[in-house]
């Protein structure tokens, strides 16, 4: 009986990582560089060359990106190009916002293309509002592609942010993220829209980093309080080799890194997925949107919460999510009648917070 038992919870673990990785297992990623966002110093000569068809070739001119998003994250961000860098060879591209790619090759050479192109296009300088998204584990920024127009008509500058999820820890994406919110220059505010590990890389953010510009961050199926999942399987070969260094972070207890993530010092609020009931996963405790459950999402100092019948995946999708977080970046409240449902610390995190303050 025992062994049945034991042979259904290890199939459930299977199923349940495979609907994990569904959607999105595309984001393996990049290696750290020490480069500051100002620095536009060579890389190593032996970086392979761009091919040559000619004065005004079309490989000089742009070159749609085929695949290969694992292999790359943003360092820098203007009006929707980005430049990245690669995890393997480390050299730099810069996209535009379509992903064509205009440039290849050391980071000096991906800027003064940038500013090319500035010139060329007439493009004006950054101002006003922008959002920056953060995607979660596996995934990309393609996971917000729903939410774009909802944000651009509400006035805002989405700034999509593409991340080596799998292949570097927390802390090491908040490394990259500060790089791009440097390169914000001439934004006025900055808000975040964050999805589940996306929001502990921003809560990590802000453990070594600051921005004045910072108003408010809305966190969607974020695991605040670990994720059950990753507890049990965390030990499993292909769930290490997959997930990464992160990975390994998104345990629950407290011994997790996540544990030691500060609370945001800006206002936050949260949404989370779930059924209102026992939730889509039976291996994970209580009411849970497949991945996450509705308990782990909960952030004491969270100025409003609101739950959406949903899956983890489909949360950034959600009309009513999508909504919600649009109405909060522009009120600071989810819901229409201006109700906030804030999150209180239990006793357990008070006394913990005494703690750590003495």
């Amino acid at each position: 009986m025992r062994n049945n038992i034991g042979n259904c919870t290890r199939v459930c673990c299977v199923v349940a990582l495979a609907l994990l990785l569904m959607h999105g297992a595309n984001r393996p990623a990049l290696a750290q560089s020490g480069d500051d966002p100002d620095e536009t110093a060579e890389l190593t000569d032996d970086l392979p060359p761009m091919p040559k068809h000619g004065k005004n070739s079309a490989w000089d001119k742009m070159m749609k990106t085929m695949g290969g998003r694992q292999f790359w994250g943003d360092v820098r961000f203007f009006r929707g190009w980005r430049i990245q860098q690669n995890v393997f060879t480390e050299h730099y591209r810069l996209l535009d916002p379509r992903d064509n790619r205009f440039a290849f090759g050391s980071y000096k050479t991906c800027c003064d293309k940038l500013e090319e192109m500035k010139v060329k296009q007439k493009l004006p300088p950054m101002s006003g509002k922008a959002v920056i998204e953060i995607h979660g584990i596996t995934k990309s920024s393609k996971t917000f592609n729903a939410m774009y127009p909802a944000l651009e008509k509400a006035g805002y500058m989405p700034v999509p942010f593409d991340y080596p999820s799998t292949r570097i820890d927390i802390a090491q994406a908040a490394g990259y993220l500060d790089r791009v919110i440097q390169s914000l220059r001439g934004v006025e505010e900055i808000d975040f829209v964050v999805h589940s590990m996306g929001g502990l890389v921003v809560r990590s953010w802000f453990q070594n980093h600051d921005d004045l510009r910072v108003r408010r961050l809305v966190m969607l199926g974020t695991p605040n309080r670990g994720a059950e999942m990753a507890d049990m399987l965390r030990r499993n070969a292909a769930y290490r080799l997959i997930m990464g260094p992160a990975g390994q972070q998104l345990v629950t207890g407290n011994n997790s890194p996540i544990a030691g993530l500060p609370i945001p010092p800006c206002e936050f609020a949260v949404i989370a997925g779930g059924r209102g009931s026992d939730g889509y996963n039976p291996l994970v405790p209580g009411d849970n949107d497949l991945i996450v459950s509705v308990e782990s999402t909960r952030l004491a100092g969270a100025s409003d919460f609101l739950m959406v019948r949903a899956m983890h995946h489909f949360l950034t999708s959600n009309p009513e999510a999508i909504d919600a977080t649009v109405r909060y970046l522009q009120t600071g409240h989810f819901r229409k009648n201006g109700v906030r449902k804030p999150i209180m610390p239990t006793a357990n995190e008070e006394r913990t917070a005494d703690l750590r303050t003495k």
